[in-house]
């Protein structure tokens, strides 16, 4: 159990999660003892949480009309559940073209293109989409190994980057590798880098490698981590983006979790005056209704024409470029991204007074509307509070809050971009009075 406690996720077999579970209606307990029934078993899925009935706005509803404000929703809600400007897109889309063969194109798979190029640098200016933020992944390290011709990656230390067996090989995440035995593309991981725990010196680990290492083509992570919202050094990317030129190795920036909004920009290595060579997208461009993820690189990369890079079979599905055309055209018709920078000040001053209140609160980190809440049981020792996290996250639930715990001991809250300030300050009423009781 500790190793499935120190992940990504909240844990599946812990007492809490049984206590929980009972303590649902006998329709809900039903569908979980049936889904348990017929899908595999695994980490950070099984046995569910709950059975959702429908989602709207902020909400996820379950089966006993049971309201949940998702601050969790895998990072696919930044414009909330059934945004009626994007159902309205893919409902016409619908009506014109559903499924486009391989070997054709459409229009608003060509508008959906040029529009995410419009958003990027002008370096980045050729891209691929595919159904999944894995395959975008992988199609990125294929990319790389041609460009550079080297078969070498680094990656931080517990990090995530798919499920597929090319991209748990890029990160560093051992409760995916387990049994996998030899995997490709060979990882070299290095410390992630942790303000509050001050663990290890990523930029000078980087460095060090690539001039031992010629063999090595890129370097791969999350420009925010999102799980336990890790936000590097203000010069941090500054550093890596130096060092990987001089050393020739490209740079693939991984913000599927994070892109479209969630930090206050549009896309969040624009925080840092940076650029990467190869840029990954997924999750929220789908608007949260249609798998959708992009790969976007330099015009200079695009020498294989003699291969597959992706080849997947709804690459250009004209309901995803229908959603995600709609997700960017409401960002900017909303002004949301101004939205969140006021929502992001708004929240520093509430978790600051939350944090002098509550001595089990170790760090708050956030940016935009992606914060991460540390516990711990003692401030000067830093040990993780990994079973008062847990409490936190159930007593959370019966107030109708749903988030992620990461790492054990880390509240990761993400909640769609659409929310209200009403609705936040609710939210916060929930945690604080969870924070009470623990």
């Amino acid at each position: 159990m500790e190793n499935q406690l120190l992940t990504e996720g909240d844990v599946n077999d812990s007492s809490f999660r049984k206590n929980w579970v009972t303590s649902l209606d006998p329709q809900t307990i039903s569908s979980l003892e049936q889904d348990a029934s017929c899908f595999f078993h695994q980490a950070l899925s099984t046995p569910c949480l709950d059975s959702i009935q429908s989602g709207a706005g902020i909400y996820i509803t379950d089966l006993s009309g049971k309201k949940y404000m998702d601050f969790h929703g895998n990072n696919v809600h930044q414009v909330g559940y059934r945004n009626p400007y994007v159902m309205e897109r893919i409902k016409k889309q619908m009506d014109e073209l559903c499924f486009c063969p391989r070997r054709y194109t459409t229009p608003v798979t060509v508008e959906c293109a040029n529009k995410l190029i419009s958003l990027l640098p002008p370096g980045l200016n050729r891209l691929l989409f595919t159904p999944g933020g894995t395959n975008a992944i992988g199609m990125a390290i294929k990319l790389a190994k041609i460009v550079t011709g080297k078969h070498k990656l680094v990656s931080f230390e517990d990090s995530f980057h798919g499920a597929s067996l090319d991209a748990i090989a890029a990160g560093g995440e051992e409760q995916f590798k387990k049994f996998m035995g030899p995997l490709s593309p060979l990882a070299i991981n290095i410390p992630q880098p942790n303000t509050y725990r001050n663990t290890g010196h990523s930029v000078e680990n980087l460095e060090k490698l690539l001039k031992q290492d010629r063999e090595i083509g890129a370097f791969i992570a999350e420009t925010i981590r999102n799980t336990d919202v890790q936000i590097p050094f203000p010069d941090f990317w500054k550093k890596v983006r130096e060092i990987c030129t001089r050393y020739q190795v490209l740079l693939i920036l991984d913000e599927i979790p994070i892109a479209f909004g969630r930090t206050g920009k549009m896309f969040a290595f624009e925080h840092y005056g940076i650029e990467p060579d190869i840029l990954c997208l997924g999750k929220g461009l789908g608007a949260g209704i249609i798998p959708m993820a992009a790969m976007i690189a330099r015009d200079e990369f695009n020498i294989a024409g003699d291969i597959s890079l992706g080849h997947y079979t709804h690459e250009k599905s004209p309901l995803g470029c229908a959603a995600a055309l709609a997700l960017m055209e409401y960002l900017e018709k909303e002004n949301i991204l101004k939205k969140v920078c006021e929502d992001e000040n708004f929240l520093q001053h509430e978790f600051a007074l939350m944090k002098e209140k509550h001595s089990i609160i170790g760090d708050i980190r956030g940016i935009g509307l992606l914060w991460g809440v540390e516990l711990v049981k003692d401030r000067g020792t830093k040990e993780k509070a990994i079973l008062e996290s847990e409490l936190v996250m159930y007593e959370c639930l019966k107030g109708g809050l749903s988030f992620k715990v990461s790492q054990g001991n880390v509240l990761q809250l993400s909640p769609p971009l659409t929310i209200r300030r009403e609705e936040l300050k609710t939210a916060l009423d929930i945690l604080d009075l969870a924070l009470q009781k623990v």
